[in-house]
């Protein structure tokens, strides 16, 4: 089993934040595969299913940001998991809107999501880094990303949810560099992002 963990923070008032991508990523993968019917479980609510013939847990933390770790540890612990099982979706602020990484390990570059992930079961986790920009300075990060995407960025949003859950049978089975080059390429031909960006070479 993998489990595929949404950051973001729970209920009405932060569903549209740029903070909350994560969950609206992994909200548009089970919607994508058909896996229903979340239940409240492990701090948070969480559903299984399958993705390319492999069994998932999708997890959304309702802990709070800083306090993700604590919903992902007791999911891990429950199913006995390790830390090389797990697949966070999570907003990155260093990477331009609608642009997509996905690396093992590494620094969590100031997000209390990941810090708290890492405090709770280690580092060594992937993390799919969903684009969302930077404001420019650093007084103003916490008001620009728990401020609702604009209306001009919604389409672009949804566009990036629904081809990371139209492709994420590549992450399950580990090919990382063809998902984000699957994605680069799908937004580039919907009229979304730089087609001049160099795609990562397949691993």
């Amino acid at each position: 089993m993998l489990l595929l963990v949404g950051l973001g923070n729970p209920g009405t008032r932060y569903a549209g934040n740029r903070h909350n991508i994560g969950f609206m990523a992994v909200e548009a993968i089970a919607r994508r595969h058909n896996i229903a019917p979340w239940r409240k479980r492990f701090q948070g609510v969480a559903v299984e299913g399958n993705v390319a013939g492999q069994k998932v847990l999708l997890l959304l933390p309702g802990t709070f940001m800083n306090e993700s770790g604590r919903a992902v540890s007791d999911a891990l612990g429950f199913y006995k998991l390790s830390v090389n099982d797990v697949i966070v979706f999570h907003d990155e602020l260093e990477l331009p809107p609608l642009k997509v990484r996905v690396k093992a390990g590494g620094g969590i570059a100031g997000h209390n999501g990941l810090r708290s992930i890492s405090q709770h079961i280690g580092n060594e986790y992937r993390r799919v880094r969903l684009g969302i920009g930077h404001p420019g300075d650093k007084k103003l990060v916490e008001r620009y990303v728990l401020a609702d995407f604009a209306k001009d960025e919604w389409a672009g949003v949804e566009a990036l949810c629904d081809i990371v859950a139209d492709n994420v049978s590549l992450l399950i089975e580990g090919k990382d560099s063809s998902f984000q080059n699957k994605i680069h390429l799908t937004m580039t031909a919907k009229g979304y992002g730089d087609d001049k960006e160099q795609p990562a070479p397949d691993a």
